[in-house]
């Protein structure tokens, strides 16, 4: 028989769909100190000095049985952020891809409907989500807007996702970022998020028909299709632990959920078919609006991972199980 899950997990999953539950935790600010950063040594983004990488891409039937294995190469460029840390931000190319998802797909919501093709520009995205070195080397430029917490999180580790950050604090992570490099460093648009996370699926998982715990960091005691049932963690993992997607990004799927720049919206009702943020027609209430996260965790069930799953969270709220990742676009 399956055991009730204790208080405090009860709290941290029923954190994930219920604003402003008990999972809450608001941390004390602390004051910026300067540090060595070093510029891009180009003079835009279309000069950028590009790298490759290898990886392997791998492909799961619904029984979570791996079917096919290939090779992929993706190019990026490394953004110097000084305190020995680095930012590795990932060419997406361009493309159309339809977003949201059937009602075929087993977890798939009204929200994520109706389906409607969209067309992506070339951009840049960090290859994992933001880390907590990264998160301290930029914590400590001169502030823009407000005051950030040097360590944030509750599950410490310098290659681990950071978490504990609300999505205003995201916001002054990348001000500050775009302020000393001249770059335009962003959260992602829903548009882009989604986009980036399939790419070039159309299975609920870029991986294919279902996750496992081999592939992810979530709580995979659930399942979601014929796999076999895996572990209820109970952390964060070190970011890049599991298989990339064809872009080769990692971790779009569970270890924290990710902030994105877009304000809630109930449904694709009218949404726009291009990657720009799909912004509120009544601007003067746009600050306190909800807004959304993406990816799942490793406190949520696997359908909560799915590409088009969309969630919301009020923006001054901090998480344990709550990140980010960064875009830059490219001109």
């Amino acid at each position: 028989m399956t055991q009730p899950p204790s208080r405090r997990r009860f709290l941290q999953l029923a954190g994930l769909t219920a604003v402003g539950f008990g999972s809450t935790l608001v941390l004390p600010r602390t004051g910026q100190s300067s540090h060595a950063f070093t510029k891009p040594t180009v003079s835009g983004h279309s000069d950028l000095p590009l790298q490759d990488f290898d990886f392997e891409v791998v492909t799961v039937n619904a029984r979570g049985k791996i079917i096919k294995r290939q090779r992929h190469q993706a190019q990026f460029f490394s953004q110097d952020l000084g305190r020995r840390a680095s930012l590795a931000m990932v060419a997406i190319p361009g493309g159309s891809f339809v977003m949201g998802a059937p009602e075929t797909e087993k977890g798939s919501r009204k929200q994520e409907r109706p389906q409607h093709q969209v067309t992506v520009k070339p951009f840049y995205m960090s290859k994992y989500p933001i880390t907590q070195a990264q998160w301290r080397a930029v914590a400590a430029l001169p502030q823009v807007n407000q005051p950030l917490e040097a360590n944030p999180s509750k599950f410490q580790g310098e290659q681990r996702p950071v978490e504990q950050v609300s999505w205003y604090d995201a916001q002054e992570f990348c001000a500050r970022l775009a302020r000393q490099t001249g770059m335009t460093y962003q959260l992602p648009s829903e548009a882009q998020w989604q986009y980036a996370s399939r790419a070039g699926t159309t299975t609920p998982f870029y991986f294919g028909e279902t996750i496992t715990s081999k592939l992810a960091n979530y709580n995979s005691s659930v399942t979601y299709a014929s796999e076999p049932k895996g572990i209820e963690p109970d952390q964060t993992t070190v970011v890049g632990s599991f298989p990339p997607n064809a872009f080769g990004l990692y971790d779009m799927h569970g270890n924290v959920w990710e902030w994105s720049a877009d304000p809630w919206h109930e449904n694709y009702q009218d949404a726009p078919s291009d990657d720009k943020v799909w912004e509120l027609k009544d601007k003067s209430v746009e600050d306190n609006q909800l807004r959304m996260r993406f990816g799942g965790s490793w406190a949520t069930v696997p359908e909560h991972s799915r590409s088009a799953f969309r969630d919301n969270l009020a923006p001054n709220l901090r998480l344990i199980n709550h990140g980010f990742r960064v875009v830059c676009s490219k001109v």
